[in-house]
């Protein structure tokens, strides 16, 4: 099966069910993706918002978004403060056609992930290919390498993600950028930027697709360690 993830910048949180059709881009294509595979029945869509501490009005606006607009069956993955049950949540992950990683504190999610087991879970369903999307901290925890203020609110650093997918990236690029550019000039390293309201796809491990609702996804290069170089991505 092919393993795919689509990584959104940010820009698509809590309150998105209010927002017109042409800033919806990105969940109609997840919406679209999530019909294809389910053929002629109706699509499910599973919400993790670990990293917002189970967050439910972040569920509410995804469940408003997905079935309100889309017809897709939602259901939601909790699993902080409260008993883990390992049977319960399988079958959840199961009659998923997708499974959408919701933003907030990326280095708590991944630890409560691995504490409760969902982790686990989670790799599975890749692969076996159900397609995964995530936005902000939902999309770069599947890097090497993430840029994040997790650890300390406002002190942006670079953590160590799950490594499912090569290289070092930065959600909300079109607020990050000086910063960012700079850590990637310094190191010499080459990364992704991908900015609020904009998404790339990857496919075992290959990027193949840039999604926009007004966003734009970018690979960086600070091999000279003198300039950075900014190539969009337009796949």
């Amino acid at each position: 099966m092919i393993k795919r993830v689509l990584a959104i910048g940010g820009g698509q949180g809590k309150g998105r069910e209010t927002l017109p059709p042409e800033k919806l881009t990105i969940d109609a294509y997840i919406a679209a993706e999530a019909h294809r595979i389910a053929g002629d029945r109706r699509p499910a869509g599973l919400f993790i918002p670990t990293a917002s501490h189970d967050c439910m009005p972040y569920y509410n606006t995804f469940h408003k978004v997905f079935t309100g607009k889309f017809n897709i069956k939602t259901d939601v993955a909790l699993t902080v403060g409260r008993p883990f049950d390992a049977e319960k949540m399988r079958e959840k992950f199961e009659k998923a056609d997708f499974i959408y990683v919701g933003g907030g504190n990326t280095v708590f999610m991944l630890g409560e992930w691995r504490r409760t087991g969902l982790l686990g879970l989670i790799r599975e369903a890749y692969e076996r290919g159900v397609f995964l999307a995530g936005l902000s901290a939902g999309a770069i925890c599947w890097f090497e390498d993430m840029y994040s203020d997790s650890v300390i609110e406002g002190e942006y650093a670079m953590y160590r993600g799950l490594g499912w997918l090569k290289g070092k990236i930065s959600p909300h690029y079109n607020e990050r950028m000086l910063d960012f550019d700079e850590i990637v000039r310094y190191n010499r390293f080459c990364a992704w930027g991908v900015e609020d309201d904009a998404a790339v796809e990857f496919a075992d491990g290959v990027p193949i697709k840039a999604v926009s609702s007004g966003g734009k996804v970018w690979l960086l290069d600070g091999g000279d360690g003198k300039t950075v170089k900014k190539t969009e991505f337009l796949r």
